[in-house]
């Protein structure tokens, strides 16, 4: 008998200006990490509708000496125990803790950490979304073949005004994750 392989449903999002609010002076502690309206819902119903979900983020705060690996690990158990309350699950967390002048290949625009969550889920960068605000966000998702998603909230107006241009090929815009999860769920209904 054939055995059936199940691609991978695997949606990567940023965090800051995605999940929760952001802030040009930095998310600095578990206390300014707040939720952006709809956001865990959205969460919630790609769980429960079979996507897996990771996050990829830029935290070059513990570089610049704002905050700490540890007080990082605490933003991170408040987001997820915010969002299984909410009835979803965030698989993994990938973060860059470098500065844009250190040149890793981790540091979104980078793929470096695409890669390393498509390598993680066995996926199909083809068929993963990157969801992000900026356009180093969409820039990484496009280097590692994927697909582009800008949402409005956190910086994303601001990009969407000043690098419309720039933006990768076949980039989708939604107001914030809420709307983008609503529209995966009717692509993801039967004809």
């Amino acid at each position: 008998m054939e055995k059936q392989f199940e691609i991978m449903k695997l949606i990567i999002l940023d965090r800051d200006g995605v999940i929760n609010r952001d802030s040009d002076q930095f998310i600095k502690s578990p206390e300014e990490w707040q939720p952006i309206d709809g956001s865990l819902d959205a969460i919630a119903f790609l769980t429960q509708a079979g996507y897996t979900i990771a996050v990829a983020t830029n935290q070059s705060g513990i570089a610049r000496g704002y905050f700490t690996v540890e007080t990082l690990n605490e933003m991170h158990s408040k987001m997820h125990r915010l969002v299984q309350q909410a009835g979803g699950e965030i698989s993994g967390v990938w973060f860059c803790p470098h500065m844009a002048d250190s040149h890793c290949s981790c540091r979104k625009p980078e793929p470096g950490m695409i890669l390393d969550i498509l390598a993680r889920f066995n996926a199909e960068a083809s068929e993963t979304y990157l969801v992000g605000d900026s356009l180093r966000d969409l820039q990484a998702i496009a280097r590692a073949g994927g697909r582009p998603v800008l949402v409005l909230t956190g910086k994303g107006k601001k990009t969407l005004a000043k690098e419309k241009d720039r933006l990768p090929e076949n980039t989708l815009v939604f107001d914030n994750l809420l709307a983008f999860s609503q529209y995966l769920r009717e692509q993801d209904k039967p004809a």
